[in-house]
């Protein structure tokens, strides 16, 4: 079986396991489905093969350079040489002078900023509404849902559904699963820059490899929701009639004010989390290892745990048999704790862990918020939006963190098919 065989068997087989959790298994959506692994196919293939489009995506390294060098100006003004490794004023030994949580996150403040500046402007509603328009005209998505689907790949899974906050109530729970699962299966604009850079030694065009696979992991989300909460029989789809502003800005100054201010509150919430999940992390680790014998020659652990049990998706997405583990055990800390966590460890994996093409499922595979602490801020986010959804969104949440984990790794095995 050759890799391209074994990632398209794994495209088959993530809706396969969508239609087994399905709650109508006998409304799979026959036409719908080729047409969505179809854009997939054509929006990665343009980016992957066509040098022109790889070109641009190498190209966005010049501005993740620029955000960053402007970025440590402030940091370097605040933190002084703990924001600045490059003013360290003394030799650094046994570890690295580097620390994420003052050299590498304020880039979320910055670029929070920005991209409240550019929605003030409209440069974003522009970009939103014509990737809606297009779902709804490919997948037959009502308006409403097309909406916050393409709004998730700049804005992320607390802010998309703002610009669909008068349609909350009367959306039906099909198109409520569909807002939820694509939320989870892409990462907002403000942390993809952070991402780029993490991954940055990697390859100098990751940036555009992040985008490009938030883009295409909202088809893909779209569609693995219709198939596990299908539209009832003869369901009207909610539309909309334009992108909504629900965010108030008064000027650009404001604009700029406000992104700074919730990009500080993202900021903070993000290692407040990664502190948190790391500890409780070790801190099982330290009870499996005190309570339990070894298992195959090694501690238990819940790194391995979860690797064992992704392994199987992993070697659908398309990574050969001896890096499948590797993957596997990527992918279990970045559902357990974070893709900021994950995406750390595969920079930092040994020469020769993953080849270049298992590299680049695994940056597919992994980009976007399905984890464990993303529950938390979805039903907190969607019932302080409309408090009379908070039942649905209590039972729907959990089933689209599994959705929106099929539709990333689908979109690693998009990229398995193309590479």
């Amino acid at each position: 079986m050759t890799p391209r065989v074994q990632s398209a068997i794994g495209i088959l087989a993530f809706a396969a396991i969508a239609w087994l959790l399905s709650e109508r298994k006998g409304r799979f959506p026959i036409i719908q489905f080729p047409l969505a692994v179809g854009l997939q196919l054509g929006i990665a293939a343009l980016f992957l093969n066509w040098p022109a489009a790889r070109a641009s995506l190498d190209g966005l390294n010049g501005i993740v350079y620029a955000l960053e060098q402007s970025t440590r100006a402030g940091t370097s003004f605040l933190f002084g040489y703990v924001g600045n490794p490059e003013q360290v004023p003394f030799e650094v030994t046994g570890g690295s002078a580097f620390i994420f949580a003052f050299q590498a996150l304020p880039l979320l403040v910055f670029i929070s900023a920005l991209a409240a500046v550019l929605w003030h402007w409209g440069v974003l509603k522009i970009i939103i509404r014509g990737f809606a328009i297009l779902l709804s005209r490919v997948l037959g998505t009502g308006g409403a849902v097309s909406l916050a689907a393409s709004a998730n790949v700049l804005l992320g899974q607390t802010e998309a559904p703002l610009l669909i906050r008068p349609y909350l109530s009367r959306i039906t729970r099909s198109e409520l699963f569909a807002v939820i699962a694509c939320g989870y299966a892409t990462v907002a604009g403000t942390v993809m820059v952070l991402y780029g850079i993490i991954l940055s030694q990697l390859s100098p065009g990751m940036l555009g490899q992040i985008l490009v696979a938030s883009i295409i992991s909202v088809p893909a989300a779209l569609i693995l929701a219709q198939i596990m909460v299908p539209p009832e029989k003869g369901e009207v789809q909610t539309d909309s009639d334009a992108v909504k502003d629900d965010f108030g800005y008064d000027s650009t100054m404001d604009a700029f004010t406000e992104g700074a201010v919730q990009g500080g509150k993202l900021w903070v919430n993000i290692v407040i989390a990664i502190l948190a999940f790391i500890a409780l992390a070790a801190l099982i680790n330290i009870i499996f290892d005190s309570a339990l014998p070894d298992v195959a020659g090694a501690p238990l652990t819940i790194e391995r745990i979860f690797a064992w049990a992704f392994a199987p998706f992993i070697w659908l997405a398309g990574l050969p048999a001896d890096q499948v583990m590797t993957g596997a055990e990527l992918m279990g800390v970045k559902t357990a704790i974070n893709e900021v966590v994950a995406y750390e460890m595969l920079a930092k994996l040994p020469e020769g862990a993953l080849d270049q093409r298992s590299t680049l499922i695994m940056v597919y595979a992994m980009c976007g918020f399905a984890n464990i602490g993303s529950l938390g801020i979805v039903i907190g986010g969607f019932t302080a939006l409309e408090p009379t959804r908070r039942k649905e969104v209590l039972q729907l949440a959990p089933k689209a963190l599994i959705s929106g984990t099929l539709a990333t790794l689908t979109s690693g095995a998009v990229v398995g098919v193309l590479w």
